[in-house]
C-alpha cells in the first residue's frame, strides 16, 4: 500500500509538470532533472519498504532470539546482535555461553600467515576480554545460567581473567554447569615427553592462580598432559569439588601410573588414549558411566565403593604379548552394572569355568550390551 501511495505521488507530481511546461512556466531539462529525482525517491521508499518485509528477525519477541541466539556460539551470536540497537541489549539476558577460541582461530590464514605463539596470545587475550565483558555486563535481574563453557588456549597468563570471570560470575550467580576446556597449541601425535609434562605444569599454575573458579566447575576436560606427581589428579578432583564430569585425554602420571579416583559428586569419568596402567575407584558413590580405553595391567579397573556404577565402556587394542583380561572376574565386584561396551579390536575375552556361570548371570543382567570384534574364549 505504502508503495502504492508512492507511485500515485510520482504520477500526480509528474502530471502538474507536464501542466506547467505547457503553459511554458518550466523547461524541458528542468523537468527532467525533477522527474529523476522523483522517481529515484521512489525507487528508494520502495527498498526500504522491501527491507523492513525481509526483516522477520527483527519482528520476534525477545525470548525467541534469545532462545536462538543461546544456541549458537557466544562470539558468533555478538556479532550477530551488532546489526541492530535492539540485538545489542539481547547479550545481556544470555542464560547460556559457549565461548570458544576456535571461533576466532578459524578465520585464521595459516597458508599465508602460519600460526605461532604470537598469534595464540592475541586470540586468548580477545576470549579473556570478551568472557570479561559479557559476563561484567549480565544483567542482575537474571540470576540463573544454565550454562557456562569456555574453550581457550592453555596459557595462565590469559586464563587468569578467564578463570577470575569464572569465580566472580560463580559468587553472584546460580550456575547449573560451569565447563572449562583447555586446549594446548600441539596435537598429541606432535608432543614430545617435555610438552605433556609443560602443559600438566601450566594447568596446575591455572589451578592455583584461582581455585575459586575451579571449585565451581562441573565439567573439566584436559588432555595432552603428563603429572609430575600421583597427587596432582587427586588435587584437581578435591579442587573442583562439584564436578561431575571429568575427562582425561592422552593423561597421565607417568608411564605405568595408577589413577586413584575419590570424588562425592563425580557421575561420569572417561580415561581415553592415556599410558595409565589401570584405573582404582577407591570412593564414587555417584559415579553412573564409566569409560576406559587402553590400559598396561592385566586387571585394568579394581572397584571400591561404586554403588551406582551402571554403564561401563572398555576397549583396547590388544597385542600379541597383551595379557587375557578375566571380564567374568571383573564384572562379579559390579553387579550395578547394565550398560556394558567392550571393543578390543578381535582379541580374546578369557573367562575361567570357575566364574563362567557369574559371566553368564551378568550379562544376562544387562539391559544393554555390546560386544564389539570380541570372541569369549571358556578355559577350565
Amino acid at each position: 500500500m505504502q508503495n502504492g501511495a508512492a507511485l500515485r505521488e510520482a504520477e500526480a507530481a509528474a502530471a502538474d509538470l507536464a501542466a506547467q511546461l505547457e503553459m511554458n512556466s518550466i523547461s524541458r531539462g528542468a523537468l527532467h532533472g525533477i522527474y529523476l529525482r522523483t522517481r529515484r525517491s521512489y525507487n528508494i521508499n520502495a527498498t526500504r519498504n522491501a527491507a523492513a518485509r525481509l526483516d522477520r528477525l527483527s519482528e520476534l519477541p525477545d525470548n525467541i532470539l534469545l532462545h536462538i541466539l543461546e544456541r549458537a556460539d557466544t562470539l558468533d551470536a555478538l556479532r550477530t546482535c551488532t546489526l541492530s540497537k535492539r540485538l545489542m541489549r539481547l547479550p545481556a539476558m544470555f542464560s547460556r555461553f559457549d565461548i570458544d577460541v576456535g571461533s576466532l582461530t578459524r578465520h585464521h590464514d595459516t597458508t599465508s600467515h602460519g600460526f605461532n605463539t604470537a598469534d595464540v596470545v592475541r586470540y586468548n587475550n580477545t576470549l579473556a576480554g570478551v568472557t570479561e565483558k559479557i559476563l561484567h555486563e549480565r544483567s542482575p535481574e537474571i540470576h540463573t545460567i544454565h550454562k557456562l563453557r569456555v574453550t581457550c588456549y592453555l596459557r595462565p597468563d590469559e586464563c587468569l581473567p578467564i578463570t577470575r570471570a569464572f569465580a566472580s560470575t560463580m559468587a553472584t550467580h546460580k550456575v547449573e554447569r560451569a565447563e572449562f576446556v583447555p586446549i594446548v597449541e600441539k596435537p598429541f601425535s606432535e608432543c614430545t615427553d617435555g610438552d605433556l609434562l609443560c602443559y600438566a605444569k601450566r594447568f596446575n599454575i591455572c589451578l592455583g592462580d584461582c581455585p575459586a573458579a575451579f571449585a565451581g566447575l562441573t565439567y573439566l576436560w584436559l588432555s595432552n598432559m603428563r603429572f609430575d606427581g600421583q597427587l596432582d589428579i587427586p588435587n584437581i578432583l578435591s579442587t573442583c569439588k562439584r564436578l561431575k564430569h571429568l575427562r582425561l585425554s592422552h593423561c597421565d602420571a607417568g608411564i605405568g601410573s595408577v589413577l586413584m579416583v575419590e570424588h562425592d559428586q563425580l557421575v561420569e569419568l572417561i580415561v581415553d588414549q592415556g599410558v595409565f596402567a589401570a584405573v582404582h575407584l577407591y570412593s564414587v558413590p555417584k559415579l553412573q558411566h564409566l569409560t576406559f580405553t587402553c590400559w598396561w595391567y592385566r586387571v585394568p579397573l579394581t572397584f571400591g565403593y561404586a554403588p551406582q556404577l551402571s554403564k561401563l565402556s572398555l576397549g583396547k587394542r590388544g597385542r600379541t604379548k597383551t595379557k587375557n583380561l578375566q571380564l567374568s572376574q571383573l564384572l562379579a565386584n559390579v553387579p550395578s552394572i547394565r550398560d556394558l561396551h567392550l571393543d578390543f579390536v578381535s582379541e580374546k575375552v578369557l573367562t575361567h569355568s570357575y566364574y563362567s556361570t557369574m559371566l553368564i548371570r551378568v550379562i544376562f543382567g544387562l539391559y544393554r550390551n555390546a560386544l564389539n570384534c570380541l570372541p569369549l574364549c571358556l578355559a577350565n
